[in-house]
Order: structure tokens, then sequence, then C-alpha cells
């Protein structure tokens, strides 16, 4: 009776956990919440210093006493305290009432291990939750840009996050087959940090590394290539530099990592089943995710595979807006997702 009490007033709430962000969709209001997913704590501590936003701007410029930390890695939990932390933040900052314990789905790798789930699942409950369900990212972001998962009839989305890419061809509420390619977003970043200190003897941070990507980075070649001036740290002499890198040398470097998505996308072309593949070829390939925004990304995978591409209208929020049209249909919810009650 209590629980059934406590369940009237709370608000169920999905979770987009993702390595780089973490959204929270709140049932009937949408998404309200789209933070990072970083965490400030004391050094050689658990405690909490700051979550999200305040965490980012930490990264890289903290004092000795203070370390900001990413707790999940390749789209898994790598810090059970810290991600429980969290998570709690999150929940509390949406729930002022710290009585409520809402029903949680949250977004997972479709390639998690059960020790992974099983972190998610003891983070989550926790962190406040009565009842935790489980949703694979890639029919999370299906479900999310609309398209019509329940028909017996192929859908591919391919989800390019922060630390996996998800590519997955689905029908009937099910994945006929899937890849979690733990090369992402983080990866391009990092080609990008790769090729400043090996061609340029330039050090530079990873926040710096993502905004270059976001700003010059593409797939494909551009009509009108461009240039920035790049700050960090010379590794010959130790002191700060500038450097001036073109959106040729950094699509360059990020073309290993693009290059490894790709022929994830290719072999999960080549297990699809003939009938399936018939259905692609008119309805193509949907790609969500922050990588999905990378210019010319849609261009190179139809390029590489012959099929049409189509880059999701709000591709960030795909997965959040999955996991949120589930919490108002519970049969189907029921259909796709694995539940733990607390």
């Amino acid at each position: 009776m209590i629980g059934k009490f406590i369940g009237a007033f709370s608000s169920d709430i999905g979770i987009d956990l993702g390595t780089a962000n973490t959204l929270v969709y709140v049932r009937d209001q949408g998404v309200v919440l789209r933070e990072p997913s970083v965490v400030a704590v004391k050094s050689g501590t658990n405690f909490v210093l700051a979550v999200g936003d305040d965490a980012k701007r930490m990264l890289g410029r903290t004092p000795g006493n203070i370390v900001a930390v990413r707790p999940l890695r390749d789209g898994v939990v790598a810090d059970y305290e810290v991600t429980e932390a969290m998570l709690r933040h999150f929940i509390r900052k949406i729930h002022r009432r710290r009585w409520i314990r809402p029903r949680i789905v949250i977004a997972v790798p479709s390639g998690i291990t059960e020790v992974e789930k099983r972190a998610v699942n003891e983070s989550a409950a926790a962190a406040g939750a009565r009842e935790v369900h489980l949703i694979e990212e890639p029919m999370a972001a299906a479900i999310g840009v609309g398209l019509p998962v329940h028909e017996a009839a192929a859908n591919m989305i391919v989800d390019i996050g922060g630390g996996t890419t998800e590519v997955a061809i689905i029908s009937l509420y099910g994945l006929v087959y899937s890849r979690s390619l733990r090369v992402a977003g983080d990866e391009l970043d990092e080609a990008v940090a790769n090729y400043l200190r090996r061609a340029c003897n330039l050090m530079i941070g990873e926040r710096t590394a993502e905004e270059i990507k976001i700003r010059m980075g593409s797939a494909f070649p551009q009509e009108k290539e461009t240039s920035v001036e790049v700050k960090g740290r010379d590794l010959v002499s130790g002191l700060p530099r500038t450097v001036k890198v073109t959106s040729t040398e950094i699509r360059e470097a990020m073309m290993e990592p693009l290059g490894a998505i790709v022929d994830s996308i290719r072999a999960t072309l080549e297990r699809c089943p003939p009938e399936l593949s018939a259905d692609l070829v008119d309805r193509g390939i949907v790609l969500a995710g922050g990588g999905a925004l990378l210019k010319g990304i849609d261009r190179l995978v139809s390029e590489e595979t012959g099929l049409p591409v189509h880059v999701a209208e709000d591709p960030l929020s795909a997965v959040a807006e999955g996991v949120g049209k589930l919490l108002d249909e519970l049969d189907f919810l029921k259909k796709v997702t694995r539940t733990a009650r607390y």
C-alpha cells in the first residue's frame, strides 16, 4: 500500500546515461536536464564537490586536491560509487522531495555484459529508484527518432555517442543484429589530440580537442575548407604556443576511428537477412547521437554503403526521447526492456 502511495506521487524518469553527457526525461515534461557526465571529487575520496556542467569546467584545471572524473567509460560504469553520486544528484535536481522514489528507464549499450548491467541497476537503485528498466541504446534511439520498430520490416539505426557506436537492425520489437563498437566521439577527440602532438609537437587537453572537432571536424571533403589557431603547450620547450591547423588536417586525423565506425556498419549489413536487406534499399540508415552532427558523416556512410542515409532531427536527444516514450507505454516497455524492482 505504501509503495503504491509513493508511486502515485513519483514522476517516472528516463535516463540516457552517456559517457559524455547524461540526459534526463521526465514523464509529461520532456527532456529537463542535459549535463556532462563529469563529477569533481576530493582527491583520494569519493566526496563529491561538483557534478555536470560545474564539474566539466574543472576538467584539466583542478588543483592537486580536486579530481574531475568521468565515471562512465565506453558507455558503461567504470566507477560505481561516483556514478551513484552523479545519478543521485541529477534525480534530486529534478525531484526536490527526497522521499520520492521514481521508476527509471535507463539506456545502456547493446554489448553490455551481465556484470555491467548489474552495476547500472545497483547504481540507480542506490540513487533512489524503486524500479529500474534497462533498454538497449539502439532500440531507444530508434524509438526516439520515430522508426516503426513494431513492424515486420528492417529499421537500421547508427547511434554514435561519446563512448560507443551502436549499430543495429531492428524488426518486430527486437534487435535482429547489433554491434556495440567502443569507438566513438572520445576516440575522435583523442585522434585530434594525437595528431597535434605528433605533427605539431603541441599538447592539448580533451576539452580543447573536443572543441576543435565540433568547430572544424568533418568526415567528408567540404566545399570551403577552413583553418583555426590552436593554443597548447609546446612539447619541446614546455612553453605555451599557438599553431594553425586546417579542417583538412583534422579530417585526415580522424580517418582511422571513422573508418572503424564505417567498417562496423558494413559488417552489420553483411549479417542482415536478405528479406530485411531489401527493405533497407528504400528505408536506408538513420544516424543519431552526437557523432551524427559531424559534418559530412552522412555522405561518408552513404558513399561506403550505397544506401540513403538520414540524420535524425535532434540526434543528441534521440535516446532520451526514446526512453521517455516508453514511460507512457508500459506494454511496449515490457516487450523491449529488462526490469529490476527494489
